[in-house]
Parts: structure tokens; sequence; C-alpha cells
């Protein structure tokens, strides 16, 4: 498993330290109701689907797809084979959704295992479609807004063996060649994982091209990729231009396959090091790190290859792998630090933190292969700091501010998952991880369309709050950049047990959850008020309110899809379409 390697920087400007609570508005939000010709494609999950991954992949899907290239435009296959489509103008005329391709066959009658239809608007011209059974359509649908009454034109398909679901997809010109990426989601028996579910999760990542104009197909397969792992992710993306893909999940992923061939890693000749056991120790003080690496007998000056930058560390010994290659925990001054061979069999590395104050925890990010050896002064200290957690007293110091956390007080919302997720960027080229953050307790909300031309944002909770994230692959020390906050909605989602879906706007104006029957909540970014308010509290006035509306649809069908937009709320169920007109 790749170690973190970098992490979520949260923009202070976007965080509202007095936001207080969301105030439940009573004003009606006009609701419109579309009823369908024909029944949803939905397809239940069977028995043999059992596991949480089945639920989570099948079980949850959302059926309904918004056009980010063309505002208040939603698709959605239905149980007749066909691909639909409503585009709003006026709420007050909403017309029958519109057939744009029909299936050769229906997707919910076909033989064998059955997944539902999925749909990917692949860019302002072009979408991918499989039908559930293992087929995938790549369609020219020309530009959607402009010729919402021409059919969509299959351009290649494909059975590719086992169903699938798109999680995502996109195209681009590469060399001149229009060129379209695919990402694809299976959840497959595995004979081999005997202590888990029977069950992992591939991801598999297909590139087609245009050919050459005297051919018969006019795409084909440039390149497939196979990625291995045992949990379903909960947000992957392929970057513009397909020069790599994120990954968010529960467990990690690795490539195991490309173009049916298992991946294999050329060995890297280890040195040879007398004794098992730490490779190097070190120390610290508030001003600097002092390393000592083992090395071989007979290493000569000459043989030692050392890179030292303000943030990276590079030690070898000839053309063996690297002793020592990564992140340093914190900056270091270049310049001032210095390396010395001592008793030709240590390698003394001094290095200058360019902040005194702060102790590292370790030398190399997610490097465990070293011994910290601590002064007695400093043991002195921690010990100081940590003897109020061996007393024998519940709170040892009961004049102290804060009394010590009693975990019966923390309620259900307050609980994170188990497992420790990961975000991984994986580089196209070499399909290695290149960055790997943590997520640790910031549990994954939704991922949303914001800008078409960039990749789908996600939204963490921090704490109490809910933060967007944009990918930026193209930045390297900001791949991911904080772009919005949703104030205390990482509370209040987790207090919503029936939650099925959650959503927001893409000018972030609202955030949205759903339930799985009849409920929408809406929760809106705080405005100015026209009057006045106090808060008695603290006999303050308040400029903004931040509210909250509830919608009841007039249904008793689950619901099946929820979508937004700047102006709109779209829900999809069995039998209707329900748009819900948030914004003027």
């Amino acid at each position: 498993m790749a170690l973190p390697n970098c992490s979520l920087k949260v923009n202070r400007e976007l965080l509202d330290p007095s936001f207080e609570s969301y105030r439940l508005s009573l004003d009606s939000i006009p609701t419109y109701n579309v009823e369908l010709d024909a029944a949803v494609a939905e397809v239940k999950l069977k028995d043999s689907q059992y596991t949480l991954d089945h639920v989570r992949a099948f079980g949850m899907y959302n059926y309904l797809h918004i056009d980010p290239w063309y505002e208040d435009s939603v698709y959605f296959v239905d149980s007749k084979g066909r691909v639909l489509n409503l585009t709003v103008t006026l709420d007050t005329a909403l017309g029958k959704p519109r057939e744009m391709f029909h299936f050769e066959s229906d997707p919910i009658s076909c033989e064998g295992e059955q997944l539902c239809a999925s749909l990917s608007l692949t860019s302002a011209t072009w979408a991918a479609l499989s039908d559930g059974s293992g087929k995938l359509t790549l369609l020219r649908t020309s530009k959607r807004g402009e010729s919402s009454h021409i059919k969509w034109e299959p351009m290649f398909s494909e059975r590719l063996g086992e169903p699938f679901i798109i999680v995502h997809s996109l195209a681009h010109v590469r060399s001149h060649v229009h060129t379209i990426e695919v990402l694809l989601l299976r959840v497959q028996k595995d004979p081999a994982d005997t202590k888990g579910s029977g069950f992992s999760i591939s991801l598999e990542w297909i590139t087609y091209r245009k050919k050459e104009k005297n051919t018969e197909r006019k795409y084909g397969v440039r390149k497939r990729r196979m990625m291995k792992g045992k949990s379903v992710p909960h947000y992957a993306a392929v970057e513009p231009q397909g020069k790599g893909i994120v990954v968010a999940s529960e467990k990690p992923f690795a490539f195991t396959e490309v173009d049916g061939l298992p991946l294999e890693e050329p060995p890297v000749e280890d040195m040879e090091v007398e004794n098992p056991g730490p490779i190097y120790f070190w120390q610290q003080t508030e001003e600097d790190v002092t390393l000592n690496v083992r090395l071989p007998e007979a290493t000569t000056k000459d043989d030692i290859r050392f890179k030292l930058t303000v943030d990276c560390l590079r030690v070898g010994v000839g053309d063996h792998a690297p002793l020592l290659d990564g992140q340093l925990f914190a900056p270091v001054d270049p310049e001032a630090s210095t390396w010395t061979i001592k008793d030709d069999k240590s390698l003394e590395v001094s290095l200058q933190k360019r902040s005194e104050g702060p102790l590292w925890s370790e030398v190399i990010l997610g490097d465990r292969r070293g011994e910290y050896l601590m002064s007695y002064e400093q043991k002195s200290q921690l010990q100081q700091r940590l003897s109020y957690l061996t007393s024998e007293d519940l709170n040892p110091n009961p004049e102290k501010d804060k009394p010590p956390c009693n975990a019966q007080e923390l309620e259900d919302c307050d609980m994170f998952p188990e497992d420790s997720s990961t975000l991984m960027r994986f580089d196209g080229a070499t399909l290695k991880p290149s960055h790997v953050v943590s997520l640790g307790s910031n549990q994954f909300l939704f991922s949303v369309h914001i800008d078409p031309s960039e990749m789908p944002a996600f939204c963490l909770r921090h704490d109490v709050d809910a933060l967007l994230w944009q990918p930026r692959p193209n930045q390297d020390n900001d791949v991911w950049e904080h772009i919005s906050t949703f104030n205390a909605l990482g509370y209040v989602q987790a207090s919503k047990r029936d939650k099925k879906f959650a959503t927001c706007a893409p000018n972030f104006s609202y955030a949205a959850l759903c339930e799985c029957l009849r409920r929408v909540f809406i929760y809106r970014q705080p405005s100015p008020v026209d009057t006045v308010l106090f808060n008695r509290k603290e006999g303050r006035q308040v400029g903004q309110v931040a509210k909250q509306q509830v919608a009841n649809l007039d249904t008793n069908d689950p619901v099946l899809g929820f979508r937004a937009t700047n102006e709109r709320l779209f829900v999809l169920t069995a039998n209707n379409l329900f748009v819900l007109k948030v914004n003027n």
C-alpha cells in the first residue's frame, strides 16, 4: 500500500467559525411533476449480490444523469430501452421526455446476469452507454442543447465480458486524433478471497481512438488497464487528456493488468546490509536532525549517491536501489546541511531545519525503517506531558477548563467509519501512485460536476462542515483545491439516517439531501436578512441567516435519482420525474 505523501490544504478564508445554525423556512418550494410513459429501468439486487459493495455500487446507483454542458437537462433510461431527455426552459410548461436513443433489446429483459443501464456524458457532443449486460456503446450526440431533437448515433460498440457500470468518461484530442477515455466498475467473485466477502472490485480504464478513414470500424481500442481493490470506490475519475486517474476508497487500489497481461514490476537489486533491523538511526533538536545510515563494508566516499533539496532526500550506494528516497517531514536548508562517512560503517547526515522548534515525527514521510533515539531531556519532557493519562483519578486537575472526554456523550453522527479511506492519484504513464492522501475521519459525502472542463469535484466532511474539493491535476503543489464550504452540513447529513443521495448546486448556492422516500432537504448558504434580528443570548444583531427548507414529494415510490442545477432540483422515482424550483 502506498503511504500518504501529501495532504488536503483547507482554505481558512472559506470557513465560517461564527456560523450558528440553519433556520427552518416555511417558504414553499414550487414542485412540478412529469409522469413517465414507462417505468425507469430499475434493476434490483439478486440474492447473489448480497455484499455491502453490491449495495454501494448498484443498490445506491443514481439513475438520473445531468448534463454539465447544458443547464437544466437530465437523462435516464426507461424499461422500454429508451434513453430519455428532459430539458426545462419553463417550469409551468414541462413537456414529455424525448427519446434520444433506443437499445436493440430492452435493458431489463436480457438473459444472464444483469445490472442497471448506465450513461456517462463524455463531452458536449459524445456519450458512453452501457446496457447493463456487458455491452459498451460510444454515441455521437451532436450539440445536445442545440439539437435536442436529433437522435444519437452509435459510432462504436463492443461486448466487454462481465456486466459493468460506467463510472466516468471523457473525450479529448491526442496527437490530432479524437480519443475517448472510459472507466468501468465491476464487482466480481474472487475465489482467492477466503477471509473476506468473496468478491473483489475492478476498475477497467479503456482508451478508444478514432481509426483511419478507410477502415470499417470508426473507433478502436488503444489501451486497456485494469485496477483491483477490495471496496467500491467513493470516487473514481480520469484526468483531462487521460494523463492519470484519481480514486478515493476505503481500501487501496492498484493496477494489475495492461492490455490483458499481468503487470510485473522489474525486481530492483537490494543492497546487502549485514544485520537485520533499522537501516538508520536518528536524533533531533529544535534546530537540526541527525541521521546515521548503515552502509555495506568497504563503502567509499565515491560510492555515495547523495541528493538533498528543500523537501526531499535521496541516499544511495553505487548502482543499487536507494537506501533512503522520499519527501522530508518538513523543509530543511540544503546549504547548511552536511554528510560524512564515520568509521567506514555509517553515513552521518546532518539536516538543518528551516523552521526551529517543531519536532519531527519521522524523517522521510512514510518510511518506518529508521529508529528514533530520544535524548534524556526529551524523554523527561514527554513523560511530564503524558503524566495525566496515567493518573488514577478521572480528572486529576478539576480546575482545568476542559474535562476529560466521555465516550458515552458522543452521538451517532460523531462516529466515523472504522476503515481509513485514502485519496490516490495514479500517473497514467507509470501507473504508480503519485499523490496519496489519508482521508482519516474526513467522511466522503458526494461528488458533483462543477465545471465540465474539469474533473468532478468531491465533498468531504471536515469536523462539522462539508468541504468541496476540486481536483487540479496540473498543479503540482495543490492537486486538490478547496473551493467551497457548506457550513455544518457534515453534522447535519450524519443525522439523516434515511439519506440516500446528496448533491449541491454548481454555483454553491445550496446543498441538498434526499431520503429514500419523499423528503428532500435543502440547505442554503447564509444570505442577508431583510429585517433586523437579534441574538438574544449574546445581545447582538444578526446580519445573515442560513435557511433550511423541506419538500415532501407526492409519491410512494422510492427515489432512484437526484441531481441539482443552479436553479432546480431533479428527483427521479420509478414513475415520475419531479422538478423543484429552488432558485429564481
